[in-house]
């Protein structure tokens, strides 16, 4: 039997649950989950590798207007994501109306004649469920989509439903990535993107955005018991000399919230042992200059050449 694979982009506006969806998708937590606008930054390549079909799922920034030079190649991510690709998963959220900027990138979907799965999301939290029947009436009059499906990520409703629907555009190929392989990310991304995930989910007002995170040290030891230790130490990089001190929090109070936590999901997901040493750093408007940009990792590599 021959090898399939599938690339499939999944899109749509910030907050509707296109992260969420490709870690249940892939069954591992590769991208990182909050409330809050713009946790997506680049784009992240889930795969998932199910007998002789590979799934490869990108996942994407949410769509916005860019507000400074991080946003506007996070724009361009998105448009990157949606070439050379076999189909697009676009997920809405279904308690919220209807966006302009959602409706612009659906046509552009359909310019290019990508076939595209549209996932309703959040169907959990709808009280009367002839709204979500006026939902895929208000999308289907505009739009010729391959497959409608309404969604719960929180729930796992229907999740394995948009991935049956996914396969149906597998073409005929070989594996681009090893089978046991489920993204593309370094494990230093991964490390920092738990780090940054948990001033997402602690902080308020402006001060996540302006958050950066690397990892500067990833390296495994033996202690003199024989236990295996992960030494990892990050910097957090933020824009202002004002939130450093909020970040770090009375006492360093916050600061050992966001360690203790980040902590935790290290060692579930790493499997081991974590020694995780957080420092912070001032980078003024950080998010308005390029170098910082491509040197933490958040430039759209294609826009550079």
């Amino acid at each position: 039997m021959s090898s399939k694979t599938v690339f499939v982009t999944i899109a749509g506006r910030p907050n509707a649950g296109k992260s969420s969806l490709l870690n249940a998708l892939i069954g591992e937590k590769i991208a990182m989950v909050s409330d809050k606008p713009q946790t997506t930054r680049t784009k992240i390549t889930g795969v998932l590798t199910k007998g002789e079909l590979q799934y490869v799922f990108i996942d994407t920034p949410g769509i916005q207007k860019p507000r400074n030079k991080l946003g506007e190649h996070m724009n361009r991510s998105i448009r990157d994501s949606m070439s050379g690709i076999d189909a697009a998963i676009f997920v809405s959220d279904v308690t919220r109306k209807t966006s302009e900027d959602e409706l612009k990138l659906l046509q552009s979907f359909m310019t290019a004649k990508t076939p595209v799965i549209l996932a309703l999301n959040k169907i959990d939290l709808v009280e009367n469920k002839e709204n979500i029947a006026v939902k895929i009436a208000e999308f289907s009059s505009r739009f010729d989509f391959a497959s409608v499906i309404p969604i719960s990520v929180l729930e796992n409703d229907g999740t394995d439903i948009v991935l049956e629907e996914a396969g149906k555009f597998a073409v005929e190929g070989p594996h681009y990535y090893p089978d046991d392989k489920f993204t593309d990310q370094p494990e230093q991304v991964l490390a920092a993107e738990m780090v940054r995930e948990k001033i997402l989910q602690l902080m308020h007002d402006e001060i996540p955005h302006g958050i950066a995170v690397t990892v500067e040290k990833m390296s495994e030891r033996v202690t003199s018991s024989g236990e295996d230790i992960l030494d990892i130490d990050a910097v957090v990089f933020c824009e202002k000399e004002s939130h450093k001190g909020m970040i770090i929090g009375k006492k360093g109070s916050m600061l050992k919230e966001i360690g203790r936590l980040a902590r935790e999901d290290l060692e579930s997901f790493f499997r081991i042992k974590v020694n995780l040493k957080l420092w912070i750093k001032v980078k003024e408007d950080w998010r308005n200059r390029e170098f910082f940009i491509k040197d933490f990792g958040l430039s759209n590599n294609s826009s550079d050449k």
